[in-house]
């Protein structure tokens, strides 16, 4: 039992010296780059009502929530993602606001994996932004330009944010005549890229030839602008044609933010989240299957907290980002420097003195009191092996006597 205590559960695991420091330092510098957008900061609580994350809402489903009860019989689950929470709180908050509301977070999210996903990590931090009350074109391109922004702050250099539509596929969906369970049949079938799935499922349809291609196609949409222009000719179905337009004209806004070249497309994108209405986005890192960042725009789901009000946002999974910086070989940052003041047992009101004024002056400084039964060299040798440690030695009298 006792070697068992010092074990974390399955999913869990500590975070210490250089990962602990790298992880605060990136959030330190994503955080300052949701600050330069005017996004202003929000907490909400690690649990909720079980309603807020329901299948209504379209997020994680139940059997992978971390549910339990309140003394008054309530259902109540650990956050599996802040996007409800926040909507929750902007249509409680801010549902009459007259201008457009930033919020960013950042914290522990809980979604308890299956034991088949071995390795994936049950609780993890994410830092997000959401912008409510405003649908334009220029809100989405801040979004994506906001998640570039934060990934380039945090160190990371090469990765992609994919972007794609899920109104070009459910306009196909219109046009085909397909019902919801054949849609979302379809929609796992092309999230997989299961070309010949989506073959066998078409086969069964009486639908023109010429639209069984394009759902086929859809395995392979992704690319550059070129590929975005071509799928105008794909369809003529009003809705498809506008998430096409909405696209390529993103595309033009983002070259004014400068970020283009982290920028691509994928019209078979298509998210397992039900609240996304528009454009939906993922960052990855090369040589990383798990995207970094996800996001998009959700412009029904504050209706369901008794709010309407556009809406975009995007979530950053800072554990994936600290892999992928570790892949690039990304520096750990430095520990600060610190001062060990070892001193006698009669200097300790001058220890006490001295560590008050170091600490005013903002440097760093440890009291340890020198053990009678062990010679400064034990110390010498223990402060080698410390990162960053400088060790002064104060005698019986108070003075300095010697520094290592």
């Amino acid at each position: 039992m006792e070697g068992r205590l010092l074990h974390t559960p399955e999913g869990v695991r500590d975070i210490y010296e250089g990962e602990c420091r790298r992880k605060l330092d990136l959030q330190e510098k994503m955080h300052r780059v949701f600050a330069d957008y005017g996004y202003s900061d929000i907490q909400t609580p690690t649990f909720e009502y079980f309603d807020i994350f329901s299948r209504e809402v379209g997020t994680t489903p139940s059997r992978d929530l971390f549910k339990f009860f309140d003394r008054e019989g309530n259902t109540l689950v650990l956050r599996p993602d802040f996007t409800p929470s926040v909507v929750r709180s902007a249509a409680k908050y801010f549902g009459d606001a007259p201008l457009p509301v930033r919020l960013c977070y950042s914290g522990n999210a809980f979604i308890n994996e299956s034991a088949v996903y071995q390795g994936r990590l049950k609780e993890t931090t994410q830092m997000g932004a959401e912008l409510f009350g405003d649908q334009s074109l220029q809100a989405d391109a801040e979004m994506i330009a906001l998640t570039a922004d934060a990934l380039k702050a945090s160190g990371l250099e090469k990765f992609q944010v994919e972007i794609g539509q899920v109104d070009f596929f459910k306009g196909l969906l219109e046009e085909a005549g397909f019902d919801q369970e054949e849609g979302e049949r379809l929609r796992t079938l092309i999230s997989q890229k299961s070309f010949f799935g989506i073959e066998e499922m078409l086969r069964a349809k009486s639908i023109d030839h010429s639209l069984k291609q394009v759902f086929l196609q859809l395995t392979e949409a992704f690319g550059g602008i070129e590929k975005i222009l071509e799928a105008r000719n794909w369809t003529k179905n009003e809705r498809s044609q506008a998430a096409v337009s909405r696209l390529i004209d993103l595309y033009e806004l983002l070259k004014e933010y400068q970020c283009q070249e982290f920028v691509s497309f994928d019209l078979g994108m298509l998210s397992k989240y039900k609240y996304y209405t528009g454009i939906i986005f993922r960052a990855y890192a090369y040589g990383m299957g798990q995207p970094l960042a996800t996001g998009g725009r959700y412009d029904n789901l504050m209706g369901y907290f008794g709010k309407d009000s556009p809406a975009i946002g995007f979530v950053v999974s800072v554990d994936h980002l600290l892999a992928g910086l570790s892949r690039q070989g990304s520096p750990t940052p430095q520990a600060p420097k610190r001062q060990l003041l070892l001193f006698e047992k009669k200097a300790e009101k001058d220890a006490a003195r001295y560590g008050s004024e170091e600490r005013k002056a903002h440097r760093p400084v440890i009291l340890l009191q020198r053990d009678p039964g062990r010679e400064l060299d034990f110390y010498r040798q223990a402060a080698e092996k410390e990162e960053s440690l400088s060790v002064i030695y104060m005698n019986e009298n108070g003075r300095i006597e010697d520094r290592w």
